[in-house]
């Protein structure tokens, strides 16, 4: 799938998203290897750490589908710039799909700027430090 495609997915899905709170809206577009694609929206809580991004919406979304194989995510947020994933779904993407992963940021005129997930969260804690 054509990146601009998938980020023109991630931005229909911030239509989705429950910013209750911050009023800034998150999609996102995760593909999967096999040409798949699973959406997410940020959706807020009122107590804010209960709150879910965009990104771990898609990805858990994908994993509770059985998916394993994940090829590039695309996140568009309601900035003028791009907006990256925050730490805690740099961590989850990591884990869940790779540091290959191709991370899509798209910004408010539809530009694209592409990063593999190592670059955006290096020196990361994964399981292999673990054993």
């Amino acid at each position: 799938m054509d990146y601009n495609k998938l980020a023109e997915i991630a931005i229909k899905s911030k239509q989705r998203a429950l910013p209750t709170y911050s009023h800034f809206h998150v999609g996102a577009a995760l593909l999967t290897g096999e040409g798949k694609v699973y959406r997410g929206a940020n959706i807020e809580n009122s107590s804010y750490s209960l709150t879910i991004c965009a990104e771990r919406t898609a990805v858990f979304n994908a994993v509770l589908e059985g998916e394993k194989n994940f090829k590039a995510i695309a996140v568009a947020g309601d900035s003028p710039g791009f907006t990256p994933p925050c730490g805690a779904c740099r961590q989850v993407l990591l884990e869940l799909c790779g540091p290959e992963l191709d991370v899509v940021l798209v910004d408010m005129e539809k530009n694209i700027k592409i990063y593999k997930l190592k670059e955006l969260i290096p020196h990361s804690f994964s399981k292999e430090n673990l054993k």
